[in-house]
């Protein structure tokens, strides 16, 4: 019984969609032409097969319905993403071997996004600024996979050709440059906070001193 109401509902639902759809006001247009031939005697004896065939015609040669435009996704949603991106990123280089130095870098940069990205004031502070989002998005995303996938390659080749620059020294560099960048966005959300406190705490004076 639920199984047959549920199909029903879903009939109607998209009877009435296409009742409400452009082709059908397009096929019915079309057949109102259809009728007033009919009444003016232009159809004759076939004006079911002319009224059906115009109809037909309309719906055919309307446009296709667009698609509604995605919602836009809030921040909370964006950092549920990058959270998504971040846990994939960690299974990733888990099963990475990369050198000391690096590794021990690469693990300070996974811990400071994890904390970053902790539920909580934290990530409340880090959703209300779009250009932190972003940078953490692409760092987490794109410059973080970049950098292991192209020390693998490159280490690779170099055991075929030795010599030159080390891709474990670029490795540390980069991992190195991308914890500063870290550091740079937890300080930024850090001075943040300080200034909305001190706002406050002006705001609660001023208005003291009106009471």
């Amino acid at each position: 019984m639920a199984t047959s109401r549920s199909v029903a509902r879903a009939l109607r639902t998209r009877l009435l969609g296409y009742l409400e759809s452009g082709k059908n006001l397009a096929g019915s247009a079309c057949g109102v032409v259809g009728l007033g031939l009919t009444v003016t005697g232009v159809a004759g004896t076939y004006w079911p097969v002319v009224v059906a065939g115009l109809y037909g015609a309309g719906a055919l040669i309307a446009p296709p319905e667009r698609p509604a435009p995605p919602e836009p996704r809030g921040p909370s949603q964006q950092l549920d993403d990058i959270r998504e991106r971040f846990a994939r990123l960690r299974e990733y280089v888990a099963e990475v071997e990369l050198p000391d130095p690096a590794e021990g870098r690469l693990a300070e940069l996974m811990e400071l996004y994890g904390a970053l990205l902790e539920p909580g004031w934290v990530a409340d502070a880090l959703a209300a600024d779009p250009d932190s989002v972003h940078a953490l998005s692409r760092a987490i995303g794109l410059d973080v996979p970049e950098c292991v996938d192209t020390y693998n390659r490159t280490r690779w080749w170099t055991r075929l050709t030795p010599g030159g620059e080390s891709p474990e020294r670029h490795l540390e560099r980069q991992l190195s440059l991308l914890h500063e960048e870290a550091e740079r966005l937890t300080a930024g959300l850090r001075e943040a906070e300080a200034r909305r406190q001190q706002t406050h705490t002006a705001y609660l004076e001023e208005r003291g001193q009106h009471s």
